[in-house]
């Protein structure tokens, strides 16, 4: 005969074999977006906090500690079998940039090696190709061109995830609410453009909502046989959206300064470096960032990134709260 609570036996053995994924960065920007789901899918998860507050929870451990310390990461990866690597330093010291985005990845990897981690996701940026123009880009199509600290030492922290199977996404900008950088700062560049936008906002880019990039990480880690999730894959919708389409979506949907007129691109840098904004903020939005994501699409672990009116709308709320 078989015994009365069988049954729940049963369910006991299922809920210890759910996957058990690693997160660092969960308190961060992508990382919010991320471990609801995790939670939703009902994955166990262990976060390491350093500094920023950790949620915690059913089924979610707080471990603290810091990427750069040998004995935080010692033992961190003990029963894991997944890893989503999210925690980057982004900045201008580069000391931290080789300690943290360098460094801390390889202990980390080293670490996820030892204790028999089957699949390692890391986040990385398309930011690793350098200024453009990119047209249509695919993985391995063009190579890296870093401009910036942080961005060299990121492409240099993706090539032990690489080396050991594990897979990088690469977003180019990332929207949605927690973001404290991509529409700030093309609000500061409309308010210093009054004249127009540079070659009549012609330049093509891939925005990526922080929710369907969440989606794709979890989807890529949990959902996807490691074998199949690894290389380099570009997190961006199938559209790019051109300059002028996101300057009018974000003005319509965020009360982003709405500007119509058309200047040449060295005009426009001109009247940047004259309202004392960084004319860097012209080789973001103002040059073709195009990245071509069909590679992650193929793998079919996500649903289809969202697209730029429905992505603003859903976080116009956060927005019109944080926009300085």
């Amino acid at each position: 005969m078989r015994p009365r609570h069988a049954p729940r036996a049963g369910r006991r053995e299922r809920r210890v074999n759910r996957p058990h994924v690693l997160v660092t960065g969960g308190a961060g920007f992508v990382g919010g977006a991320v471990l609801p789901l995790l939670r939703a899918a009902g994955v166990r998860v262990r976060v390491l906090a350093h500094r920023r507050p950790t949620e915690r929870g059913p089924d979610v451990e707080v471990v603290d500690g810091d990427l750069t310390d040998p004995s935080s990461v010692r033992g961190l990866c003990q029963g894991v079998d997944r890893v989503l690597h999210l925690a980057s330093y982004v900045g201008k010291d580069e000391e931290r940039c080789q300690a943290v985005n360098v460094e801390g990845t390889h202990r980390l990897v080293a670490e996820a090696r030892r204790a028999g981690v089957t699949g390692f996701v890391r986040l990385g940026t398309a930011a690793v190709y350098g200024n453009g123009p990119f047209v249509r880009t695919a993985e391995g199509a063009e190579e890296p061109r870093p401009v910036s600290s942080t961005s060299r030492s990121r492409l240099a922290g993706e090539e032990p995830v690489l080396a050991a199977g594990g897979a990088v996404l690469r977003p180019y900008l990332v929207y949605g609410a927690g973001d404290r950088w991509v529409m700030p700062a093309l609000a500061r560049m409309l308010r210093a453009l009054p004249s127009g936008l540079p070659e009549r906002g012609s330049a093509r880019l891939s925005l990526t909502e922080v929710g369907s990039l969440a989606a794709a990480l979890v989807g890529t880690a949990v959902h996807t046989p490691p074998r199949r999730a690894a290389g380099v894959f570009h997190a961006c919708p199938e559209r790019p959206v051109t300059l002028r389409e996101l300057v009018a979506t974000a003005h319509r949907e965020l009360g982003l300064p709405l500007v119509r007129g058309d200047q040449p691109f060295e005009r426009a840098r001109e009247e940047l470096l004259a309202a004392g904004c960084d004319p860097h903020l012209l080789d973001l939005f103002g040059v073709d960032h195009w990245f071509d994501g069909t590679r992650l699409r193929t793998l079919g672990s996500h649903p289809p990134l969202t697209g730029l009116a429905e992505g603003l709308a859903a976080h116009a709320d956060w927005y019109r709260a944080h926009l300085p």
